[in-house]
């Protein structure tokens, strides 16, 4: 069995993603991910490609603050991408893998919509940061002048 074959307990996926199981179920419970398959006392299953899925998710939040209902967008996208890959048929009609092709295009202008979006958000937050600072500092400089026109006697 190679490792996309393989299946792991919650505890494993957990290990080896770095979030806790209550994270894993409650990404589940929003549909951000599915466990491939249970065992009979109903121990979820995953597989290497819901390992890379929850490391996906975790990434987006991380780096981008991504709402879950961002990274439900941008995850299902690439789940997309890969399902219309795993089953390229040379042989498919034209129109067919027109519009699969179409459909995973639609799918990533979502996903930069997306990132566009934050992206400016985050330009913004800059700005507004900048703007601030540079006030702070020019209060700072005008305290240290009224601090050489009028020096504090010590007693």
């Amino acid at each position: 069995m190679d490792d996309g074959d393989r299946r792991y307990q919650i505890g494993e996926v957990a290990e080896r993603t770095g979030v806790t199981q209550r994270t894993l179920r409650f990404y589940e419970e929003r549909g951000l991910i599915s466990p491939t398959d249970r065992l009979e006392g109903g121990f979820r299953l995953y597989t290497h490609n819901d390992i890379e899925r929850v490391s996906l998710i975790k990434k987006l939040q991380e780096l981008l603050g991504l709402s879950l209902a961002e990274i439900k967008e941008m995850v299902d996208a690439e789940q997309l991408r890969a399902q219309i890959r795993a089953t390229f048929r040379l042989d498919r009609e034209l129109p067919a893998r027109r519009e699969r092709v179409q459909l995973v295009i639609d799918a990533t202008r979502r996903q930069l919509e997306i990132v566009e979006h934050k992206s400016q958000q985050l330009t913004e937050m800059r700005g507004e940061l900048h703007e601030r600072l540079g006030a702070l500092e020019k209060r700072a400089g005008e305290i240290e002048e009224a601090m050489r026109a009028y020096p504090v006697q010590a007693e």
